[in-house]
């Protein structure tokens, strides 16, 4: 098949040993971001399957008229917030797509947790340029770590905070509530405690057109100054601007950000200010992670070529065809 691999910023994929499986095919890799149809339309046009990595290609009903040839796409992990499904499906265009692993990102999530909370990249920076130490950290032990969304990630982080003797309290939709039941640990009573009374305060929600801007600037202003905020999961859980401002006003006095409005970030208002850890979305970036997300989309665009399709989020398409 003819594969387009769009997106490849660190020039990984050629270099993991599960790319050996596409060696039969014929695959042209982008290692840039690109927004313009024209352009993607121009990239993506001999196209018969793209494999795309997480959400960083829209995939809309206007770029599809342009790809005639297209007939999967292939998607890393499970998300597919910025694919039109029912523009594929009108297209004839089959979406596959399957799972992942939560580890990455909930170490990635406990790092900046410990970063921020310590000034480790502050201090680091300055004691490179010859300084000594200059801040005065916060511990963990005895705090509360506060997780809105108990899902695989949330479970995740939750068990390390206990690790670090953290206090550990949930809120979030009913099926995270009854995962923290089963569990055995507690829930806020209402979601003021849960940013009133944390330390920390980690999100872990899917993105979905329910929960963009859930998180309210009414909510950061219920954090204490002392407060840290942790986003590893989508910047739009978030209400445009209110985390910025949040932290002018003091609450919450710090942030940990891996993830932006629109990526790759050459410049933000986050990435200005003292009182924030940012990272250029590395939740998921590390070796083991891209093994396996790859695997499964190039087995997907395999079993496609073979004639046994797996994991297809619109089957109607494959009925049809």
């Amino acid at each position: 098949m003819r594969i387009v691999i769009s997106d490849d910023y660190q020039d990984a994929v050629r270099g993991l040993d599960c790319f050996d499986r596409l060696a039969d095919q014929q695959v042209t890799i982008y290692h840039d971001t690109v927004r313009d149809i024209d352009t993607l339309a121009k990239r993506f046009q001999d196209a018969e399957a793209l494999v795309l990595i997480r959400e960083r290609t829209p995939i809309t009903s206007e770029l599809l008229d342009r790809l005639p040839d297209l007939k999967l796409i292939s998607q890393t992990g499970r998300g597919i917030a910025h694919i039109d499904l029912d523009a594929c499906t009108r297209h004839g265009v089959a979406v596959a797509a399957s799972g992942g692993s939560p580890y990455a990102t909930a170490e990635l999530t406990w790092g900046l947790v410990l970063a921020a909370m310590r000034h480790i990249p502050y201090e680091v920076a300055r004691l490179k340029s010859g300084h000594w130490q200059s801040t005065l950290g916060i511990g963990l032990r005895g705090r509360t770590l506060g997780i809105f969304g108990y899902g695989n990630i949330g479970r995740l982080v939750a068990s390390y905070g206990r690790a670090f003797g953290m206090e550990v309290m949930i809120w979030g939709r009913q099926g995270s509530l009854d995962r923290a039941v089963s569990d055995g640990v507690a829930i806020a009573e209402s979601r003021e405690e849960l940013f009133s009374q944390s330390d920390v305060l980690s999100l872990h929600i899917k993105m979905s057109p329910q929960t963009r801007g859930i998180v309210r600037a009414s909510d950061l202003a219920l954090m204490k100054p002392t407060a840290l905020l942790v986003n590893t999961s989508r910047a739009g859980l978030i209400e445009p601007g209110a985390l910025e401002q949040a932290l002018r006003e003091g609450r919450p006095g710090l942030a940990a950000v891996d993830v932006y409005e629109s990526e790759p970030v050459t410049d933000h208002p986050l990435l200005q200010m003292d009182n924030v850890v940012c990272t250029p979305h590395l939740g998921y970036v590390e070796k083991d992670s891209y093994e396996m997300y790859f695997s499964i989309a190039f087995d997907q665009v395999l079993a496609y070529a073979a004639g046994r399709p797996e994991n297809v989020l619109n089957p109607e398409v494959l009925e049809r065809s």
